[in-house]
């Protein structure tokens, strides 16, 4: 599939409908567009299963929940809405992007109680996040925004305005030749980066941030039970900067990035070693299974 996302061929789940692509639209006084009323769920079918998709669907109905703003579907409707998308759009091997938002209605202000909570279910192919990565790991930068307190908006919600400064770290990340940027936590703690979570190997240990502040990904959690699975240790905790000296291996997590090797994080270096190597591998053949 080629092309700008909003001229393509195929079909979108919208409301209980599928519709055309190119006719998938809403108006532009719809509340998310404004005040960012919006939570979503990036999943990756593999070999015609969505991995996970229940964990994805039910986590949606909570991250609605969080946000003030109810979804009207069941998690058995939002399933019955992402498997008839795939099969209208002929895919086996897809991303599927579920979203839920405040449409226009009644309201048009901070409060939007009165408006219809709407949901789209779409998808395209997609290949590797970070595209050659998986072989000689990813490089990133490190952004200068950090993940805010969980005091600010409740960061156990995949809620898309929590995503902007992602958007500006990874842009700036981009523009000086990194493919991604590893952001700090409010308290200056290692936090993730702008779409995936981290994993740090020292002497055979795995450690990875707690996630108190930010996403604990669903990903992140299948990694850290196949890494206790094959009995090696895992410390979730608050990880300090300057400790990325003491690494000798990294990666990220997450649905659409799956497991990525690191190679880079500012001017620490990594390498893509057993362990990485071992968990990527892991990975993909249990997504896959």
């Amino acid at each position: 599939m080629v092309g700008a996302y909003d001229d393509r061929d195929g079909k979108i789940w919208m409301d209980g409908t599928l519709v055309e692509w190119r006719d998938a639209k809403v108006h532009v006084l719809t509340h998310a567009l404004h005040y960012a009323s919006s939570v979503f769920e990036g999943e990756r079918c593999y070999n015609g299963k969505i991995f996970k998709s229940r964990e994805h669907s039910e986590r949606l109905l909570k991250s609605g929940e969080l946000l003030d703003m109810p979804i009207p579907y069941t998690v058995d409707q939002i399933e019955e809405a992402k498997y008839a998308m795939l099969k209208a759009n002929g895919w086996t091997d897809a991303y599927v992007r579920a979203v839920a938002f405040r449409g226009a209605g009644a309201d048009m202000g901070v409060s939007a109680a009165k408006n219809p909570v709407r949901l789209v279910v779409a998808g395209w192919e997609w290949g590797a996040y970070y595209g050659d990565a998986k072989m000689q790991g990813a490089k990133l930068g490190i952004s200068k925004w950090k993940r805010p307190s969980p005091e600010t908006i409740p960061s156990q919600a995949k809620a898309a305005g929590l995503y902007m400064i992602c958007t500006m770290s990874k842009h700036e990340a981009e523009a000086n030749g990194f493919s991604d940027a590893l952001m700090m936590d409010y308290r200056g703690y290692v936090a993730e980066a702008t779409g995936a979570n981290v994993f740090f190997v020292k002497d055979g240990e795995v450690h990875t941030p707690l996630a108190d502040c930010f996403l604990n990904g669903l990903t992140r959690q299948t990694v850290i039970q196949m890494l206790k699975d094959k009995g090696i240790t895992v410390h979730e905790r608050h990880i300090m900067p300057d400790e990325l000296t003491g690494f000798q291996e990294c990666w990220l997590t997450g649905t659409a990035a799956e497991c990525t090797p690191v190679s880079q994080i500012g001017d620490y270096h990594f390498q893509v070693g057993h362990l990485t190597q071992d968990v990527t591998k892991s990975y993909e053949a249990l997504v896959r299974a």
